[in-house]
């Protein structure tokens, strides 16, 4: 599949998804394959959705039964309810979480790795959270770069309370398709599964659970907009005389009233350095 997922990202990069059929992609045997793999090495395998079944009742024991049976469950498809948990939080808080069936986390896996590399080639390269290849410590590195190199000693520390729990799925798809995930069947399902039941709630008229294999993604689309809207302001600011060096620029804009400012991300915790004087 890694040639598929280069494939994609390039014609992202170029904005050249338009007419695309990523259902296809989605439902073909080698990503269906792929997500069972990957689901079945994850940790979280061996806990049971409400269905009570984990990846052990999954066996494939006819490799051409379950990729059929995956792919008739999408026909008209229809999310099992999501198990809430609480997780115990340091503060002495609990956090929500929602642990889909083992059938749609599959079916999440899918549907993630196609859409990830059309994702990736349009996210802000300074968001770290949830991303492949990006860790914490990529983050701080950035923090490190940014306070010593930059001389930006100013820190507006950013945490967006709620911010899973108030994701409204109308703006969610818009942003998906101006991202580049133009194929209305992929967009329709991605909203049933926004619009799973959730155990002892019923059916959220926002948020996207934490716990979901493809909420992080959703997540990171949802903020990519502020992303770029901070590094417009400075780092990637669209001026209307050309220069030929960055830094040519970055000394022109600092003789105007503009403050020069960076912006780190990871998930929905994002720090802006800026310049005070």
């Amino acid at each position: 599949m890694q040639e598929t997922f280069d494939w994609l990202y390039d014609r992202s990069l170029n904005r050249q998804t338009k007419g695309l059929n990523l259902y296809n992609l989605i439902i073909s045997e080698q990503n269906i394959l792929l997500a069972y793999r990957i689901i079945k090495t994850n940790t979280g395998s061996k806990t049971a959705g409400t269905d009570k079944l984990t990846i052990s009742d999954f066996k494939m024991k006819n490799k051409q039964q379950f990729i059929q049976e995956i792919r008739e469950s999408l026909v008209n498809y229809r999310p099992q309810t999501v198990r809430r948990v609480e997780i115990p939080k340091p503060n002495g808080k609990t956090r929500p979480l929602g642990i889909p069936t083992m059938r749609d986390r599959i079916i999440q896996q899918m549907f993630k790795q196609i859409l990830e590399p059309i994702c990736e080639a349009r996210f802000y390269k300074h968001s770290y959270g949830f991303r492949p290849n990006r860790s914490t410590e990529h983050a701080l590195s950035r923090c490190n770069f940014i306070a010593y190199h930059s001389k930006c000693h100013y820190v507006v520390d950013v945490d967006i309370k709620g911010f899973f729990d108030n994701v409204n799925h109308t703006r969610l798809l818009h942003q998906l398709y101006t991202i580049g995930i133009m194929d209305k069947r992929v967009l329709a399902i991605i909203f049933k599964m926004l619009k799973a039941p959730i155990q002892g709630i019923g059916i959220p008229d926002k948020r996207t659970p934490q716990g979901g294999i493809l909420s992080p993604l959703l997540s990171n689309v949802v903020l990519n907009d502020l992303d770029w809207w901070v590094a417009n302001q400075w780092e990637n600011f669209k001026s209307r005389h050309p220069y030929k060096e960055i830094r040519s620029m970055y000394g022109a804009l600092k003789t105007t009233n503009l403050k020069e400012l960076h912006l780190i991300r990871y998930a929905d915790d994002f720090k802006i350095f800026y310049q005070f004087s």
